[in-house]
């Protein structure tokens, strides 16, 4: 989600000093350490990047700084941080603030079936996404769209309005406040809520599903393992919730209105493939169903 604006930045009138990421963690079977995305890129564009395993080390950091901008970093950084770079700290949010704070607003818009999402850039405060707005983006959301989808649409939208930020700052503006009464929470995405509930509507299943693509991933079970799904459409045909089918060379799944339409599944222990390949290997039988 960064390295558009990282880009951005580099190839501006401003001086990129050096890049604070995650330390490296363990990853993959063989846990051995892996860098962010954001290291290897700082490795390639032979731009410093720093580790800090403590917030103390942050703060040594931050003493040279003019403006130190945040963008998914994953850490809540104190008052103590924040109050230090000498032009302030602006984070990069993808929702049009205060609607939707917290660590999950891409898929809870989704989820909500908003229309309109966006990018908001504000000035770091105290709290959980509530400093003073200096520029928002907004963008259109497709009815069909994933949430892995609407990230990248957004991490687009990002630099423009960092830069934009960035001026603004310049020329002496100030932030306006956020209206409080308007807040809403996207709270962090769990794997138990990732479960669809073939008992709910299409409509919401569509959502859920487009919502939790690919993490965690929404899944259901078959045959009593865990299946991830992805790639729904609400169709026009109606079978009982969590009924199976193939109908015209689809997948559908029954919910209490109409049926959805499955591109893929993921099995366990398995990769990803398209839904009608999958049933035909699984030999489904009339008994079968989700959930």
């Amino acid at each position: 989600m960064a390295i558009p604006a990282l880009n951005a930045l580099l190839e501006s009138e401003h001086h990129l000093d050096f890049v604070i990421t995650q330390p490296d963690r363990p990853s993959g079977r063989g846990r051995g350490l892996a860098e962010s995305d954001v290291s290897l890129w700082c490795s390639d564009k032979k731009i410093v990047c720093h580790k800090p395993q403590s917030i103390s080390e942050t703060k040594e950091l931050l003493q040279s700084v003019d403006l130190l901008i945040t963008i998914g970093y994953g850490v809540i950084l104190p008052e103590s941080a924040i109050s230090i770079p000498k032009k302030g700290c602006l984070n990069l949010h993808f929702s049009l603030l205060p609607r939707w704070r917290g660590a999950a607003p891409v898929q809870r818009a989704i989820e909500a079936g908003d229309l309109i999402s966006g990018v908001t850039v504000f000035k770091l405060d105290s709290g959980m996404d509530t400093g003073p707005i200096y520029v928002q983006k907004r963008f259109a959301l497709d009815s069909d769209i994933s949430s892995d989808a609407l990230m990248q649409e957004l991490a687009e939208l990002g630099p423009e309005a960092i830069l934009e930020s960035m001026r603004a700052i310049e020329d002496g503006l100030s932030p306006a406040p956020q209206d409080n009464s308007l807040a809403t929470r996207a709270l962090k995405l769990s794997k138990e809520e990732a479960e669809v509930n073939w008992n709910s509507s299409a409509e919401e299943i569509d959502r859920k599903i487009r919502a939790f693509t690919s993490s965690p991933g929404a899944w259901t079970t078959f045959r009593g393992n865990l299946i991830k799904v992805d790639s729904p459409e609400v169709s026009v045909t109606s079978l009982q919730p969590g009924a199976i089918k193939v109908i015209d060379k689809k997948f559908l799944v029954g919910t209490s209105t109409r049926a959805i339409v499955l591109g893929f599944v993921t099995a366990a222990g398995k990769q990803r493939m398209d839904a009608i390949s999958w049933s035909h290997g699984a030999r489904l039988t009339d008994e079968d169903r989700f959930g």
